[in-house]
């Protein structure tokens, strides 16, 4: 087989793996994107997440996290739930953390998608990567030509939108490689406008010091008082800037893949069945979710902090 052919067998079989999209870039150093990082992580954007200045020449260069690299394969996979949360809930969840944890759901299709790759290339090498390794993800599926970043910082998908997790497989044989597509943002600022903490400080430039996503999961002190009244009710991350993107608005399709099928935990906790939670009942409800990230012990610091923008609540509230 030849490289188009090889590469056309990897997309469609990616797609009966369930993911609406792959595409494939060459493994090259980000020159482009390393004074981008550099300033970003000089000017202390990525806020108390060390881990990212640690790794910074991994995350640039493919080939020092697999030897010999190739070709990087993007994959996308839809996490667009078919309900909402309810409207008056007040204490919202990501919609990605709704299931499963997609860090299981992703790597066990990228598995199956690397063993049909070595059926037609028995000499590959590689690694699959699902947010939890030094790969600047996004990047890699703009160079793949799946989308754009958008002004929030989140790959905007043509016609379908970014609520798409996505993972890649980095491996040693050269592929046919898809071209990146135009920014179709245009002059639409409504992510930046709708930011209920002003955490996307310029188009493409994100102050994780400031998002509601950093500060409820990844966040291990306490939440700073000055964004009190500015968390609009969110518990676990938040879906704001995605939310009113004209894209999604217009394009996103509920998901099809049944481990997003969402907790009833997540539509019908309240604040303050949260704030009943015991961390035993926690750990048995969100053993395999995202919303474990954090631990009980952020959950409760979270639901504390919302509580302090609720009105006192009566002994009734919580029968």
């Amino acid at each position: 087989m030849n490289l188009e052919s090889v590469s056309l067998s990897i997309k469609e079989y990616a797609h009966s793996l369930g993911f609406q999209y792959c595409g494939i870039s060459q493994a090259v150093f980000l020159e482009q994107e390393a004074p981008h990082l550099e300033k970003w992580l000089k000017t202390h954007k990525n806020a108390e997440m060390a881990y990212m200045e640690k790794y910074f020449d991994l995350r640039l260069n493919p080939k020092l996290l697999v030897e010999g690299a190739e070709s990087v394969i993007s994959v996308l996979l839809n996490y667009y739930p078919k309900q909402s949360q309810h409207k008056d809930n007040n204490a919202k969840i990501a919609k990605y953390a709704w299931g499963k944890d997609y860090h299981y759901v992703i790597k066990d299709k990228l598995h199956l998608l690397f063993d049909y790759i070595k059926t037609l290339l028995p000499d590959v090498q590689g690694r699959a990567f699902v947010d939890s390794a030094p790969v600047m993800d996004k990047v890699w599926a703009k160079r793949s030509g799946l989308g754009w970043i958008g002004k929030h910082s989140n790959l905007i998908v043509p016609k379908a939108g970014s609520f798409f997790l996505i993972g890649e497989l980095i491996i040693t044989e050269k592929l046919m490689y898809d071209a990146p597509i135009q920014d179709l943002c245009g002059t639409c600022t409504k992510c930046i406008n709708a930011c209920p903490t002003q955490a996307i400080l310029e188009p493409y430039v994100v102050d994780a010091n400031r998002c509601i996503s950093y500060l409820t999961i990844e966040l291990k002190n306490e939440i700073p008082d000055e964004f009190q009244n500015q968390m609009d009710g969110w518990i676990f991350g938040c879906d704001v800037c995605q939310d009113v993107c004209p894209w999604n608005i217009k394009f996103s399709t509920p998901t099809d893949e049944p481990y997003f099928t969402p907790l009833p935990e997540v539509s019908e906790y309240q604040l303050k069945d949260w704030l009943l939670l015991d961390e035993k009942t926690f750990k048995k409800i969100f053993k395999q979710s995202a919303i474990s990230r954090p631990k009980y012990k952020g959950m409760m610091r979270n639901a504390r902090f919302l509580l302090k923008n609720q009105k006192p609540l009566s002994d009734e509230s919580f029968s």
